[in-house]
């Protein structure tokens, strides 16, 4: 007969996933990718080594679910700020606002998350999820077409823009070297990004 896992074996190993996974973003939070290692994970976890990849086949898979399950909190607070009742002027910089100050309060973790160098699996879901800001912003670009507040233009394009600058005009601020972490103005950084992504948007092109 063949051997069946009991929904007790079932519930332990999902819970042993979810200490790998806990265990994880706590050492991305505090020192990004780079201080992943298998063997920190375990320790961290409680557990040995032969255990963590027993859940997942080698660090640069672990890494990319650690990615996936940070960016998606990223996503779903854009997703819900970005198309919520309002106008679509004040719902960009809305936007804006929360992505912003979420990645400044956890600067480690989001230079981790937008710019640090990693695997090539954990950069395939970066691509990933940067095109799902940019089908969020699209929307957005495109209700604001539709009432008026924007004019017409080619909202794909508008919004992967949008997400180039919102992420690239963080990086420099959010860069992180040990003894070193450079002041941020959050208000003025966060209203000078606002300022930019609106008037792309917002002006008329050129004739």
């Amino acid at each position: 007969m063949a051997y069946r896992p009991t929904e007790k074996t079932e519930a332990r190993k999902a819970a042993q996933r979810q200490r790998i996974l806990d265990a994880g973003a706590r050492i991305v939070s505090e020192g990004g990718f780079g201080a992943v290692t298998i063997s920190a994970i375990a320790q961290q976890a409680g557990m040995a080594t032969g255990a963590v990849y027993m859940h997942f086949s080698s660090k640069a898979a672990l890494c990319a679910e650690l990615f996936r399950l940070a960016t998606q909190k990223e996503v779903d607070v854009v997703r819900e700020t970005a198309l919520r009742e309002g106008s679509p002027s004040q719902r960009l910089l809305d936007a804006i606002l929360a992505f912003a100050k979420r990645a400044i309060r956890a600067r480690r973790l989001a230079f981790a998350l937008i710019a640090e160098p990693v695997d090539a699996l954990v950069d395939a879901e970066r691509l990933r999820y940067r095109h799902a800001y940019a089908e969020i912003f699209q929307q957005l670009v495109e209700d604001g077409i539709r009432s008026g507040d924007f004019p017409a233009q080619d909202a794909s394009i508008s919004a992967a823009a949008l997400v180039g600058v919102i992420a690239e005009a963080l990086v420099g601020p959010l860069m992180w070297q040990e003894g070193h972490q450079p002041v941020i103005e959050e208000k003025a950084l966060i209203r000078s990004i606002q300022a930019f992504c609106l008037r792309a948007v917002a002006m008329k092109s050129p004739e």
